[in-house]
């Protein structure tokens, strides 16, 4: 500590009131003690650490060991006896008993003052600067949470496009130079691989469709997006599908581009599996048919040129499947409308009506794929009319469950259908009947308020019960 060189002539005669401002105004709490360590007044530098001691002042006339916490004690008897090593700090951490028994932290130094062994407690409120490492500890057990996110989120993409199956390739935006490629795109390029990186990518492709892919590069970074680009390898390689992407990294702009294989390139045994693939596909016996995003038929396969009524694909190529899907084009626009939110439907009820007049009851499965940028819709469609039983006849025996008339809605005329709810819940209150009263038939005939003849009748049209052949004379 480095005093003032001359005090009385810098500071004056200073009187005890000025003294005391002085004091409370170099610290947030300042305790006057005697020679015996007992506190003799207290001061408080703001309001809020004032109201936070309330009970403060009941330590006058109490030494000040007694108003600090247990841990802080042997800090306070080292300041009051001056025992402090000369490379000791001044300064020391002293928590002080504020109200329900909780410690307030304080940064304590004590000075004399004046004569008769009196001295002044500086304490600075280190509230402030707990809540600041709180806040600091915090914000750095966010920012490894965020950490440990990110690098789990890493390890998943670079797992991915180390086992992704598709050429992939990463470039600098504005080099065009490969910065990364998985292990299907250094065996697609063979030889060339270890040349790979830090090459420019237009290099790697035949001289006449370099230009093209610089176009292509160039469309991507100004406008964010680019159309696929069919383009052929350097060195005689086979001819492969480009797209490419966008993204951002530690903040600069990066290339991801996807090289797929033509299908006039995919032989050996990938090749030959889709071969079969296809080949299966237009010989299952239920309908397949992949449309244009506007639902115009591409391809059909012959089982559903056999329920069209149609000789041959070329019949139905071009033409729009609502042509003999669903009827007055109802059906295939709700059909539309559900696969283009959802992506894909299943067990869709519809009818197919053919060119010679046949109808087939069928059931619909469909999904949207994307293809070389372009939407297009694949139909599996399956003839369900062994399923689907003509409506029962009045008199027939036999009554539909209401899942089952749910089902004839808009195959069946309406009248038929309230005929049908009516025979259903007929035989319904007739069952229950018979049920309460023990299969008592005069009883249930009462109960129902009917004849006990017009009962028999029921029972015979609904085939409930075991009627003898002299039931239907009773009554």
């Amino acid at each position: 500590m480095r005093a003032f060189r001359s005090p009385r002539t810098s500071l004056g005669q200073l009187d005890a009131e000025a003294a005391a401002g002085l004091v409370v105004a170099s610290a947030d709490l300042a305790l006057v003690l005697d020679d015996a360590g007992a506190i003799r007044d207290i001061g408080f530098g703001s309001e809020e650490l004032a109201r936070d001691l309330d009970g403060a002042e009941s330590w006058v006339g109490r030494p000040w060991i007694d108003a600090v916490a247990r841990d802080s004690r042997t800090k306070v008897e080292a300041l009051l006896t001056g025992k402090e090593s000369r490379d000791a700090p001044r300064w020391r951490h002293v928590n002080h008993l504020a109200g329900e028994g909780t410690a307030l932290p304080m940064l304590c130094s004590i000075a004399p003052l004046g004569r008769g062994g009196r001295r002044v407690v500086f304490g600075r409120d280190l509230r402030p600067l707990s809540q600041l490492q709180q806040r600091l500890v915090e914000v750095q057990q966010s920012m490894e949470r965020d950490y440990s996110r990110l690098r789990q989120a890493e390890t998943r993409y670079r797992l991915l496009f180390q086992m992704s199956v598709d050429p992939l390739l990463v470039l600098d935006a504005e080099s065009l130079r490969v910065l990364e490629a998985n292990p299907a795109a250094q065996r697609l390029f063979a030889r060339a691989a270890r040349r790979l990186p830090g090459r420019p990518l237009p290099e790697v492709f035949a001289q006449e469709d370099r230009s093209a892919l610089q176009g292509l590069l160039a469309s991507l970074r100004s406008a964010g997006r680019a159309d696929d680009l069919r383009a052929r390898l350097a060195e005689d390689g086979p001819e492969v599908m480009v797209s490419a992407t966008t993204f951002r990294q530690e903040g600069g702009l990066l290339v991801l581009v996807r090289l797929e294989l033509s299908q006039a390139e995919g032989e050996g045994p990938l090749g030959e599996a889709r071969a079969r693939m296809l080949k299966v596909v237009d010989g299952v016996p239920d309908g397949f048919v992949v449309t244009d995003a506007e639902g115009q038929i591409i391809t059909a396969n012959a089982a559903f040129l056999d329920m069209a009524q149609l000789t041959s694909e070329e019949q139905a190529r071009g033409e729009p499947l609502d042509r003999w899907l669903g009827r007055q084009g109802v059906e295939f626009e709700v059909l539309m409308a559900s696969l283009r939110g959802r992506g894909s439907v299943r067990l869709y009820n519809a009818t197919l009506s053919g060119e010679l007049g046949g109808q087939v009851e069928a059931e619909i499965a469909a999904v949207s794929v994307l293809q070389g940028g372009q939407t297009c819709y694949g139909f599996a469609i399956r003839d369900v009319g062994a399923r689907v039983k003509p409506p029962a006849r009045i008199g027939a025996g036999a009554t539909r469950s209401v899942e089952q008339l749910t089902e004839l809605i808009g195959r069946v005329p309406l009248k038929d259908l309230v005929r049908e709810a009516t025979d259903a819940i007929e035989r319904l209150c007739i069952e229950a009947a018979l049920e309460l009263t023990g299969d008592n038939r005069a009883s249930a005939a009462e109960m129902l308020g009917l004849s006990r003849q017009s009962l028999y009748v029921k029972l015979r049209r609904y085939g409930l019960g075991d009627l003898g052949a002299d039931d239907g004379a009773e009554g």
